[in-house]
């Protein structure tokens, strides 16, 4: 087929013109450098710049060779750089860098490309409005250089994103001391609503189970280089839909009602949806999904209600708004219990029959009682006898023993042997005279 100059001329001025519209959706496209030995070249008209590198993971940080051959590393550096490294990658901050030809030493990422950059942003999704409670919300955000998305794979090791929620104080509002906290992050790690991981689009992971009212959300980006704000002022609404449990008058008899409460203002009721999962007792579990609503109170039985104990309620609201936003939002659970009906009054019989069974147990009781003191009486007397005979026992010993002793001492008194008595000496002295003569 033969194409006209004319329509050559249209198909070209048709791919400029989407590639126009598409270039801000792009991932960012910059100065990089893939040169051998990773070497790169900045010029003289650079103020500040942020070198980007992908590492093997795991990997020690890079060093960086100046163009007068001097090194930098991680841990040691002028202080008008700033440095983050983490396992992935670094991510170098440099003012008034050295024009000339530079190096990176260290386990790159074969392959990749070392990112220049001299403006570093953010991007972020705002909070959409009206907000409600409980709202199961996804948002996105990301970084920016040079005005352009930016996409590196290991950017979720590198940064921290903190959101938090603060209360303008409106005295007519739930919030008015709730002051400020955390509400959650940002993840680049392909779970919960995050897409894909490692791509540098982060999700937001956002509880929005606070109290209604007007906020300020505060989005911070961090690390050891740079750091950014985003803030945005916000009205949190209270949930636009409810669920209410009606006991019946008879709950033996009549069944259980759910009356699904919509808020028409705020929401479109031919769609609106609810997701309905019923826990009891005695491994009860019932879902069911509740659609076709035809006024804002849809009362709602429940026949399946017959085990008597405490039961569960969760709900999730699907629905549009009036602006035509679909939203999907977490109520909050409900319970009620199911108990046994009172038993009958007893007939005088019975009543009879109890107290004759309560005198029979009295008497019982009285008798052990009595058997009981007459055991430990006798026990008491047994233990007393044991004990004064052998007291008695004891003392006959004792005195016994003594008396041997006595016998035994004058035993030994006689045996030894008597001094003489002081008059059968002789305390005379012989005269000289009377000496016999040699």
């Amino acid at each position: 087929m033969r194409i006209s100059p004319l329509g050559c001329l249209f198909l070209c001025l048709f791919s400029v013109i989407s590639s126009a519209i598409a270039a801000p959706e792009e991932i960012m496209s910059l100065a990089q450098a893939s040169e051998l030995k990773n070497r790169f070249r900045i010029d003289h008209m650079v103020d500040e710049l942020t070198l980007m590198v992908q590492r093997e993971y795991g990997s020690a940080p890079v060093v960086v060779v100046l163009p007068d051959g001097s090194k930098w590393y991680s841990s040691r550096h002028p202080e008008t750089v700033r440095w983050e490294d983490s396992v992935t990658g670094d991510m170098i901050q440099i003012k008034h860098p050295q024009p000339g030809p530079w190096q990176l030493l260290g386990e790159i990422v074969p392959g990749s490309q070392i990112t220049k950059i001299s403006k570093l942003g953010i991007w972020v999704d705002p909070l959409p409005q009206p907000l409600y409670q409980g709202e199961r919300l996804k948002l996105t955000a990301g970084l920016t250089g040079d005005q352009l998305r930016m996409r590196l794979p290991g950017l979720a090791y590198m940064l921290q994103w903190n959101a938090k929620f603060i209360s303008e104080h409106q005295a007519k509002d739930e919030n008015f001391a709730a002051g400020s906290f955390s509400v959650g992050s940002y993840q680049d790690n392909g779970e919960k609503l995050d897409e894909k991981p490692d791509d540098g689009i982060f999700t937001s992971d956002i509880n929005l189970n606070q109290p209604w009212g007007h906020y300020t959300l505060e989005l911070k980006v961090e690390n050891e280089v740079f750091d950014r704000e985003y803030q945005q002022a916000f009205m949190l609404s209270p949930i636009p839909a409810d669920i209410k449990v009606q006991s019946p008058v008879d709950p033996h008899k009549q069944p259980w009602e759910l009356h699904l409460l919509v808020d028409t203002k705020q929401l479109q009721l031919p769609e609106t949806y609810f997701q309905l999962d019923i826990v009891g007792p005695a491994g009860f579990q019932l879902s069911m999904t509740v659609r076709d609503l035809q006024q804002a109170d849809h009362a709602l039985e429940l026949p399946q209600v017959t085990e008597f104990g405490s039961y569960r309620i969760k709900g999730t609201l699907f629905s549009t708004d009036w602006a035509g936003r679909e939203i999907v939002v977490t109520l909050p659970e409900r319970f009620f219990n199911y108990v046994a009906p009172p038993a009958p009054p007893p007939s005088p019989q019975q009543i009879a029959a109890i107290q004759a069974a309560e005198a029979l147990k009295e008497e019982q009781q009285a008798k052990n009682s009595a058997l009981l003191w007459i055991a430990i009486g006798n026990g008491s007397l047994l233990v007393l006898g044991i004990v004064l005979i052998l007291y008695l026992r004891k003392r006959a010993s004792l005195k016994m023993a003594l008396a041997m002793a006595e016998q035994e001492l004058q035993s030994k008194q006689r045996a030894q042997p008597q001094p003489p008595d002081l008059q059968d000496i002789d305390l005379s002295i012989p005269d000289e005279d009377e000496q016999p003569r040699q």
